[in-house]
């Protein structure tokens, strides 16, 4: 997932918008990192 589908995806959450410019950046990044781990999870379930 890219930072800009995140975004996308995060705007639709009315506290997105109550966060702090360096909040929403930390928010982003974390919710790339996380949604990147179940993706590869779910690869590796598959692959079993």
């Amino acid at each position: 997932m890219t930072p800009r589908e995140a975004v996308q995806i995060l705007m639709l959450s009315p506290i997105y918008f109550r966060l702090e410019p360096a909040e929403r950046k930390q928010l982003i990044k974390e919710y790339c990192e996380l949604f990147s781990q179940i993706v590869a999870e779910q690869q590796s379930k598959s692959e079993e």
